[in-house]
């Protein structure tokens, strides 16, 4: 135990000042274990606690707090548990275990993608008549059963049927789920609530990755059935995650026209084309995912004298960074207006980041590897204010009681970007030097200006109309 200089006890007087080492028994304020500190270095003991303090600081941060925000902050790490184990095993399975050539493989998964997009938002619209939680118990459920019937496939036409109905379930439940975070946390906290949901995916999908790493690694059928029952498994939990959720007073199945602003919104949300314009420009953003999965790693094995393992590094970088910075970014998007100039920061940023990986090619190993590291700590700042401004807008653009098809609408956008970006970035990047990040950071850079120009429209277009009078 420290005690201070001059205290006295059992076993003698504590040597006077700093001069000689301490005692182990008697150490003043001022001395480590072997003599007096450099003046202003603090201890060992003071060091830990400041990171302690820190730590505990993003902890605070970043789980949700208790109650339906904690709650779905569990939801959403056993949905991400669940993903990371299926899609970084799933190319193996569908091709060594079941059996399915790779080249079926993709246009079956191409035309579930197209099936999921045709279908989110008529499950939207149900949304908002039934409830979201409803549905979306209803989703894991169907989900359980549809990774089940995977282990059944022995044959190409089944193997469709299940891959069309799980894109379904799965392109319709980030909407419900969107859906589900505006009834239970309200206004003032659902973009707050969703950057620490997509914090804790990103630590749920890393922990899945490494399951499924593992059961890769053993190589066996048996190794890889697993892989996918336990995804199935973890559908049933969220079911039971779901079930212990309670919604505040008011926030069950509202009228499809109750508190919707008239004229236009009084029609299906795919024809309010302001808001779909935002959509759009929101989902093309979002094409640094392509790019960072795709686009990248092609560029550093065919363009750089980078080494190959970077690939995976920058992809660690980028994860790491968002779990720990989304929170703290996402407070500038909690209105439509600070949302609109975060996307027009996230298209600059993203622009920028296709510069400097534009120069990334033929100069040596080490400069190369320094600009790919750059170019994508710019990335992820891109990335962090396109994520917080997609909820800010999605949620504050959606009219009250209508969250659930407007919801889906808005997921729109992101599912056309995930069906053209890989061929996009393959087009642009492979081949064309660095002509391709040239046109790729005008796109973002021009998305990123038109951005709050079409907020600004849509709001004024929603000031004009007068409210629907709620039925009595």
């Amino acid at each position: 135990m420290t005690k201070a200089a001059g205290s006295s006890g059992s076993g003698g007087a504590a040597p006077p000042g700093c001069g000689p080492p301490c005692t182990p028994r008697w150490r003043c304020t001022g001395c480590g274990p072997s003599g007096p500190r450099e003046p202003g270095k603090p201890s060992r003991m003071a060091e830990a606690r400041r990171y302690g303090s820190v730590l505990r600081a993003w902890l605070r941060e970043t789980l949700p707090a208790a109650g339906n925000a904690r709650r779905l902050g569990v939801l959403t790490l056993v949905q991400s548990l669940g993903l990371g184990v299926f899609l970084t095993s799933s190319a193996v399975f569908f091709t060594r275990t079941i059996g399915i050539p790779a080249q079926r493989v993709g246009l079956a998964l191409s035309v579930a993608g197209l099936c999921g997009l045709l279908c989110t938002v008529p499950i939207g619209r149900l949304a908002d008549r039934l409830g979201a939680g409803r549905v979306l118990t209803a989703n894991f459920l169907l989900a359980a059963a549809g990774f089940t019937a995977y282990c059944l496939v022995d044959g190409f036409a089944a193997f469709l049927v299940v891959a069309c109905a799980i894109a379904v379930l799965e392109t319709s439940a980030g909407a419900l789920q969107a859906s589900l975070t505006d009834a239970l946390v309200g206004e003032g906290e659902r973009v707050r609530v969703s950057a620490q949901m997509r914090s804790l995916f990103n630590l749920g999908f890393l922990g899945g990755a490494a399951l499924a790493g593992a059961a890769i690694a053993a190589g066996t059928p048996a190794a890889l059935y697993a892989t996918v029952l336990a995804n199935a498994a973890l559908q049933l939990l969220s079911v039971a995650v779901l079930l212990g959720m309670r919604l505040p007073a008011g926030a069950g199945p509202r009228a499809t026209a109750a508190g919707a602003p008239g004229g236009v919104l009084r029609s299906g949300a795919l024809r309010d084309v302001r808001y779909v314009a935002v959509a759009l420009v929101c989902g093309a953003l979002e094409l640094y995912h392509p790019l960072l999965t795709v686009g990248l790693p092609l560029w550093i094995v065919t363009a750089t004298d980078a080494p190959a393992l970077l690939v995976s590094g920058l992809l660690i970088v980028d994860t790491v960074l968002v779990l720990l910075f989304q929170v703290a970014v996402s407070g500038g998007a909690r209105t439509p207006a600070g949302a609109a100039r975060m996307l027009r920061w996230a298209g600059w940023a993203l622009g920028a980041s296709c510069l400097v990986f534009a120069v990334s090619g033929g100069h040596g190993a080490l400069l190369d590897t320094a600009a790919l590291l750059g170019g994508t700590l710019v990335l992820v700042l891109g990335e962090l204010y396109q994520a917080s401004a997609s909820w800010g807008l999605s949620f504050g653009l959606a009219p009250a009681g209508r969250q659930g098809e407007y919801q889906a609408v808005f997921s729109l956008g992101r599912g056309l970007q995930q069906f053209a970006g890989p061929w996009l970035m393959t087009s642009l990047v492979v081949g064309t030097a660095a002509t391709g990040w040239l046109v790729l950071a005008a796109l973002f850079a021009l998305l990123g200006l038109a951005a709050p120009a079409l907020v600004r429209g849509l709001e004024k277009a929603r000031a004009r109309t007068e409210p629907v009078p709620a039925p009595t």
